[in-house]
């Protein structure tokens, strides 16, 4: 997965975000609902950010009974590469690969 710039990446993984991503994994919400009750954050923020963390593959929004939406961590932990020059190995841009556990992509590097 890949950042515009490191700014976009710290506020999609602001530790606001983080804390959210960690109550995911350790409490599995069966709902938006539910969540929103664990976090005391309003469901329409919660969706927000949890759309656009499945757009960066951060997490994947299943829907279960009744059409509920439960959100799933899709990887168990991420690393930024981040060149310090131009002529350094690896990407050109902030990007964002995400850990072991959770990848079945190629590293990009």
């Amino acid at each position: 997965m890949w950042f515009t710039s490191t700014e976009v990446f710290a506020k999609v993984l602001s530790a606001g975000n983080r804390d959210l991503l960690r109550l995911i994994a350790e409490q599995a919400p069966g709902s938006l609902d539910e969540l929103a009750r664990l976090t005391g954050r309003a469901k329409s923020n919660l969706s927000r950010t949890l759309k656009t963390m499945e757009g960066y593959g951060l997490v994947r929004l299943e829907r279960g009974e009744r059409g509920r939406i439960s959100p799933r961590l899709v990887h168990e932990r991420v690393e930024l590469v981040l060149p310090l020059s131009p002529a350094g190995d690896g990407p050109e841009r902030p990007g964002l690969c995400p850990g072991p556990a959770g990848d079945k992509s190629p590293d990009p590097h």
